[in-house]
């Protein structure tokens, strides 16, 4: 079982879980070494921080339609 950030809102972790966990299964590499499912990998980079929340207002090009 994975532990959310208490810093993180329940719904946030979710949602960015799952849009995470769709980029794995498209193809995306791993941030983090072991061999787990997409949707508990996807967790496990969350919680620990390799991934985040975009914010909006970035300039930054969407390489995905689903991008974070």
């Amino acid at each position: 079982m994975v532990t959310r950030p208490l810093t993180t809102n329940a719904y946030e972790f979710i949602a960015v879980c799952a849009l995470r966990a769709q980029q794995l299964l498209a193809g995306s590499t791993p941030r983090i070494a072991g061999d787990h499912a997409a949707t508990v990998m996807a967790q496990m980079e969350v919680a620990g921080g390799q991934v985040t929340r975009a914010d909006a207002s970035s300039d930054a090009p969407k390489q995905v339609f689903w991008q974070l």
